[in-house]
């Protein structure tokens, strides 16, 4: 795991869906999830609030809606007019639950601008308030002011835990760590052993507030499996000491408000069912109720017919719990049901085993209906619990879906898991950027690593082609003893592509990446391995889009090869273009030598022969200006990103005609680099400044190219589209100011009204999110308000999105400050 860091630090997820073509599981079919981020306001609670105009008087006023911290309030008597609404900080703003103000005697006036409209205010007021919810007290006053209820959950708090593996005993949990309202709780007693810690979601149907076990008449008895680590006296002299400190450490119960209720269950002893065990839920296998304790918990006992068999499977479970399921449900879902361990042959028949055991099927009417609104599809992609070792949560592929059940294929585990399943309303699992967001390391998927030693055989015609990643992966189909060569359908492919490290890298590509690249790659089918030859080198460039467009299908070149679909990512947009490889092994030599040509690098730069020593080119010696006296000048072409009508290279910019702005990065985690590797700008490199002059005069003369070329040809095969909406640049006729300059307001923030603010947005590279604050009406006494945390949690960003929107908020901040603060 020596470089588990760097891969860890790298993945973002958005070019790992793009690269592998999956979509992320919608946010609203992680009902948990959405649960935990609710701050306790809820839209149409009212309660009691300071008048502007005059700070000795309240009146009352509804919730419009919340976002974070924030409130947009309306003063009740406004009715459907939303000119009036006004956004308040819970933490600054005089807020109080209905009540208050006749509680310390303070005055209820109306407000102004509704005066006429009320001529009887106590008439008014009875009306209003006849069964309205008030707002929460304790999110209003005291240390729990303007927190996320989740939030109260902090390390060192107590809680309440059942036994769920054989018996309904209770005994009280430390909380350890709160990652988004994922707990780490360990028993009381153990101080710093973790051997017996747990990880369960605070919503968790088994897990209380303190107090809770003596309320439903349970006892407080530590597990037997840490019994015998202390005696009696210990374990009751730790029981006393909570019930003194009870009140330091415990937590709000309104908190678990939103837990899921128990319901009533109708099982009896004996019964047999299905069930995956969640200890290992990896198969589905024929269970029985062992015990019913009363009308909410039973217990199931995974069957296991062995006579030497050790302790059993067992777990409490009540009505709705996940994993249980009717005999036959397996057959009817065309799923595979696991004999138990012992069962004689591996045919299982649900009728003879009953026969056998001469026991009852558990009706249908024992389980709950089935949730088929859920929004999961096959291949898409989530954030999951590993059940084996739940301190990692990996990604997860949904690889096949049955009722409201979900097989996921963890990636990135430190060891192997078979496929896992899991309910679709499990707290185990979460939306994707879940982990990002909660500042917890996601388990990234694993890079290959290249095995040179293995040389890759013959597909047969019946069998899928051979990828050049399958080989660079050290991966293969059959392996041969001798062979540089791969046998594809009866043709020999391409042979082994060597990426020469000493030879001249030329102005485009980084000589510290191209020292990164393998040795070799291949051998494979022609198309795969030359286009993965490629992508590492439109990787390894100093600027990716560059090289592909020098890359690119020429128009006027004769195309006798194949055209691949190729990618770069530059400054945060997305490019594709059009390029041409070769299909046959005895063109592989020229294309390579024509590549690096186009290149500007060395013709031996990588291709079929590898450099021992010096080489035959005497590349050495060579710079930018005499690369071109020795290879020829290069043509003329078209400075600039290609024209619409003449390019086959899709860009992400919304209006490529004009000059792009110059974006100021934040906080851009960089891949850490040995000692002799080189910065991956072009700065203080001879062969790289030339490189990153002509891209800046490249996008300097777009406008003039593209007014020149833009009826001059069209072509069917190259299209300009755009990706990534999130990214696309600003339009520059709406520019006002470099992001560095200072900004000059024209009028007070303050007073900006929810178009004023969409107008500003507007005329910033985060144009695009403008309509978040148009759907949310933010105006400007919000926009001030709004920070970091707020903008993540209430606009669904990622952190870089998220930063840059926050940089233009700081801006206008500074600028009240200074202009019209005094």
């Amino acid at each position: 795991d020596a470089g588990s860091s760097v891969e860890e630090m790298e993945f973002n997820w958005d070019e790992y869906l793009e690269d592998t073509g999956a979509t992320a599981a919608p946010h609203g079919s992680f009902k948990h999830v959405d649960t935990s981020l609710q701050n306790g306001f809820a839209p149409g609670m009212k309660l009691e609030v300071a008048v502007k105009s005059d700070q000795n008087t309240y009146w009352v006023a509804t919730i419009i809606t919340t976002c974070g911290q924030l409130l947009l309030l309306r003063y009740d008597g406004y009715g459907e007019d939303r000119k009036a609404d006004f956004w308040c900080d819970i933490l600054t703003a005089d807020l109080h639950p209905i009540g208050w103000c006749q509680q310390n005697k303070k005055v209820l006036k109306v407000p102004e601008g509704i005066k006429d409209k009320i001529p009887d205010q106590e008439e008014f007021l009875q009306r209003v308030l006849k069964g309205a919810c008030s707002a929460p007290a304790n999110l209003l006053e005291g240390l729990h002011r303007g927190k996320n209820p989740l939030d109260l959950i902090a390390p060192g708090s107590r809680l309440e835990l059942q036994n769920i593996r054989d018996s309904l005993e209770a005994w009280i949990v430390n909380v350890v760590e709160n990652v988004g309202g994922r707990l780490k709780l360990r028993y009381e007693g153990l101080e710093d052993l973790d051997k017996f810690d747990q990880w369960l979601f605070y919503l968790d149907p088994f897990l209380h507030q303190v107090g809770w076990a003596a309320q439903h008449g349970y006892s407080l008895q530590p597990p037997s499996a840490i019994r015998s680590l202390r005696s009696e006296a210990d374990w009751q002299e730790i029981l006393k000491k909570v019930k003194e400190e009870e009140e330091e450490s415990s937590v709000p119960t309104d908190l678990f408000k939103d837990k899921p209720v128990i319901g009533v269950h109708s099982f009896s002893e004996g019964m047999k069912l299905e069930a995956v065990d969640p200890m290992a839920p990896f198969v589905i296998s024929p269970a029985t109720v062992l015990k019913v304790y009363n009308d909410k918990y039973f217990l199931i006992e995974m069957d296991d017919l062995r006579p030497e068999r050790a302790a059993s499977q067992r777990y409490v479970c009540h009505v709705t719990s996940a994993g249980i399921f009717p005999v036959q449900w397996s057959l009817k879902n065309g799923l595979h049901l696991s004999p138990p361990p012992g069962y004689p042959g591996q045919d299982f028949d649900w009728a003879d085993y009953l026969k056998q055991c001469g026991a009852e099927a558990a009706p249908q009417s024992c389980f709950p209906l089935v949730t088929s609104d859920h929004g999961f599809k096959e291949n898409m992609k989530l954030e999951a619990v590993n059940p084996v070792d739940p301190e990692e949560v990996c990604i997860a592929t949904v690889t096949k879906l049955r009722d409201s059940y979900l097989w996921l294929q963890l990636e990135g585990s430190k060891k192997p898991v078979p496929e896992c399943i899991v309910s679709v309303e499990s707290m185990n699992i979460f939306p994707v950027g879940w982990c990002e967001t909660n500042g917890y390391q996601l388990r990234p998927p694993r890079k290959a690593i290249v095995n040179k030693q293995k040389k890759i055989a013959v597909v047969q015609p019946e069998k899928q082609i051979l990828s050049s990643r399958t080989v660079h992966d050290g991966l293969k189909n059959q392996e041969l003893n001798s062979s540089d060569s791969v046998v594809i359908n009866g043709k020999y492919c391409c042979p082994k592509i060597y990426f020469n490290h000493r030879c001249f890298s030329g102005p485009y590509l980084n000589k510290g990446r191209i020292a990164e690249l393998p040795q070799s790659v291949g051998p494979g089918n022609c198309v795969l391995v030359l286009k993965e030859v490629l992508t590492l080198l439109i990787n390894a460039a100093y600027k990716p889009s560059r090289v592909l467009r020098e890359l690119q299908l020429d128009e006027e070149a004769a195309w006798h090869g194949h055209g691949e679909t190729l990618k770069a990512k530059y400054k945060g947009k997305s490019y594709r273009a059009t390029v041409e490889v070769v299909r046959t092994a005895d063109r592989v030599a020229d294309f390579c030598r024509k590549t690096c040509i186009k290149l500007e690098c060395c013709p031996n730069l990588f291709g079929p022969q590898m450099v021992l020593d010096k080489c035959s080119e005497n590349c050495s010696v060579l710079t930018k200006t005499k690369y071109t006296h020795y290879y020829g000048k290069r043509k003329n072409k078209r400075i600039g990103r290609p024209p619409g009508g003449h390019s086959n290279m899709e860009v992400a910019m919304k209006k490529p005609n004009k000059r792009r702005k110059r974006r100021k990065h934040f906080f851009v985690h960089k891949k850490k680099r040995s000692s002799t590797s080189v910065d991956n700008t072009p700065a203080g490199s001879p062969q790289g400044s030339g490189a990153e002059d002509e891209d800046d005069q490249d996008e300097s003369e777009l406008s003039h190219s593209l007014a020149q070329d833009r009826d001059k040809r069209k072509r069917k095969l190259r299209t300009f589209s755009f990706s990534d909406d999130e990214n696309k640049p600003p339009s520059p006729k709406d520019i006002k100011m470099e992001v560095a300059e200072k900004l000059q307001l024209d009028s007070n923030p303050l007073e900006w009204s929810v178009a004023d603010v969409v107008r500003f947005l507007k005329s910033t590279d985060c144009a695009p999110l403008a309509r978040i604050f148009l759907d949310q009406e933010i105006d400007g006494q919000a926009l001030l308000l709004l920070t970091l945390p707020t903008v993540q949690e209430c606009m669904d960003l990622k952190l870089g999105p998220a930063i840059k929107l926050c940089h233009h908020i700081e801006r206008v901040k500074l600028a009240f400050y200074q202009q019209f603060a005094n």
